[in-house]
């Protein structure tokens, strides 16, 4: 191998050893498994796995440039390592825009895509060696998504109400109808059907109900009031679900 070929793979001013380019990999792996489990807990869209899948990928892209800049400066080309990382923020968001849902006039899975987005660019800073940085934001993120959210619940316990309905019905097409529009009429979040057929002809539908705002046991009430009253419902049962 030619000389100047030997030297432009010389990284040992970067101290990039096969045993920090592991470290830096690991520190990805745990970021995105301690935040992804948190997610996955709560049975959001991106988990364990894609966490840490995004956070070793910016973790990579992160070692690469640095290398690059490292080896092609002996050619007089000065790369911008932070150019690939740069990418690697704005695209994840692409990745985090498959996170968010629609359900009724409520939208869904934005705090996973801010967290997926937010373990970019922890890998970025671990991918940089800077351990520091990274641990502490991770740490930060998780009383973020853990105490914050638990905090959350205690000052809106009354504006926040979380029901499990069941309705019997002959006629599904027509019972689902009617609970959505009841429910875009109280302007409340319906999720999670579920049918059954327990008799010939006759039918149960399982769905949970979101009651939130100010006024949320008011809606609640006027909710099961007009689910009640409702011709294509044969009968209604609700119990309050845990928080």
């Amino acid at each position: 191998m030619p000389s100047d070929a030997v030297a432009a793979l010389d990284l040992s001013g970067l101290a990039l050893t096969p045993l920090e380019i592991a470290l830096r990999l690991l520190c990805a792996m745990f970021i995105g498994a301690v935040i992804g489990t948190e997610r996955e807990f709560t049975h959001r869209p991106a988990g364990m796995r894609t966490h840490m899948l995004v956070a070793l990928g910016a973790c990579t892209v992160m070692i690469t440039s640095q290398a690059l800049f490292y080896q092609y400066r002996v050619y007089g080309a000065t790369p911008d390592p932070a150019r690939l990382s740069a990418q690697v923020i704005t695209g994840v968001g692409f990745l985090g825009a498959g996170t968010i849902m629609k359900e009724g006039p409520t939208i869904k899975g934005l705090t996973t895509a801010a967290s997926v987005w937010a373990v970019a660019c922890l890998g970025v800073a671990a991918g940089g060696g800077y351990y520091a940085v990274a641990i502490s934001a991770t740490v930060c993120i998780m009383v973020t998504l853990v105490l914050f959210e638990w905090l959350q619940r205690k000052l809106m316990r009354d504006r926040y109400e979380s029901y499990a309905f069941s309705v019997g019905c002959t006629n599904v097409a027509v019972a689902l109808g009617q609970v959505n529009a009841l429910a875009a009429r109280s302007d409340v979040r319906v999720s999670g059907f579920q049918i059954q057929e327990r008799e010939p002809g006759k039918y149960e539908i399982g769905f949970k109900v979101d009651f939130n705002g100010r006024h949320a046991s008011d809606h609640l009430q006027q909710f099961l009031a007009d689910l009640s009253g409702d011709e294509s419902i044969d009968s209604v049962q609700s119990e309050r679900s845990r928080a």
